[in-house]
């Protein structure tokens, strides 16, 4: 594997030299507004250089939500990751559909891997949730609309869970008075990784222990079994009233093994598993292309209710 150990040492060396750089940069200029990407590669080293970065597309504040597209989109980053780097390819293409898009870097801690610029997601995935359903009462105050629907990759699906779950996003009693009408995941460890995957990205920032004080308590509570996932998945893997489209990659290497992504529906819901290679065997995308899977937009748009066409794009995990 010496091209992905190559590719390894240059994520981790654009990323300590944005931790140099992101002082005066974040100072200048706290929210500037990336280029749309179509990889993740370049999405990192923009996001280590401008860790506030938003990606085009997200955070319009006067966007109103149209008829054809009620509910505004909130998009949740994946561990270790943020809004830029995780959605600078899916927040312009929701953007032009006409939806309107939102995304804040969530889940902050004193973690060791927290001092890198741009690091997200690494405190308790419950205090997340509980950060979304803040950010999704602010969207709701600001457009008007009565729902959202909620995009998550990677750890950002088990946080919309949580949402769901612990802090009002879902009303089991009543679903009709649901805050979130669809939730769509990509890789989400829904039932816990191996963390093999998670050990893998460690590398990129030169760390190894799976522990809290280094990598955050968000990587413990993915862990299959873990205290946060038994008390998610207790009582069934869905909510009342809620769609979801749960997608998977054969090609996954951090939310292992990729079946453990896929959820059961309940009494109420509907769910939609989806592995990305079905009928489309050329697509490679691995635990960090996912949201830069033409494919994945297109399924995307098409669980939120736009008439689109799903492409099938070669896709490997450079791109």
């Amino acid at each position: 594997m010496p091209l992905l150990r190559r590719i390894t040492l240059s994520t981790a060396a654009l990323t300590c030299a944005g931790l140099a750089l992101s002082g005066t940069a974040s100072a200048a200029t706290p929210d500037p507004v990336g280029p749309q990407q179509s990889s993740f590669y370049p999405a990192l080293a923009y996001g280590a250089f401008h860790p506030t970065a938003l990606p085009s597309g997200m955070n319009d504040w006067t966007c109103k939500p149209s008829a054809a597209h009620p509910n505004p989109v909130v998009l949740v980053e994946g561990t270790w990751a943020n809004r830029y780097n995780s959605f600078a390819a899916l927040a312009p293409a929701l953007k032009k559909q006409g939806y309107c898009v939102y995304g804040e870097n969530l889940g902050a801690s004193g973690a060791i891997i927290s001092k890198f610029p741009g690091v997200y997601l690494t405190g308790p995935v419950k205090d997340s949730a509980q950060q979304l359903g803040q950010e999704v009462d602010k969207v709701l105050a600001a457009t008007g609309a009565k729902k959202v629907d909620l995009v998550g990759w990677s750890q950002g699906g088990i946080v919309a869970r949580g949402y769901l779950k612990f802090y009002g996003g879902a009303n089991a009693a009543n679903p009709a008075a649901n805050k979130v009408d669809n939730v769509i995941t990509y890789g989400a460890t829904n039932h816990g990784t191996t963390l093999s995957g998670l050990a893998t990205l460690a590398k990129v920032f030169g760390l190894n222990p799976i522990v809290p004080s280094t990598l955050g308590q968000a990587a413990v509570d993915q862990e299959i079994g873990s205290a946060y996932l038994t008390e998610l998945n207790a009582g069934g893997d869905t909510m009342p009233g809620i769609d979801y489209t749960i997608i998977g990659s054969k090609y996954d290497e951090v939310s292992t093994p990729y079946t453990r992504t896929f959820l059961s529906a309940g009494p109420g819901a509907t769910v939609h598993n989806i592995t990305l290679q079905d009928g489309c065997g050329i697509d490679f995308s691995d635990h960090l292309q996912l949201a830069y899977s033409p494919r994945i937009i297109g399924l995307t748009e098409r669980a939120l209710g736009s008439n689109v066409s799903v492409p099938c794009t070669f896709r490997t995990a450079l791109g």
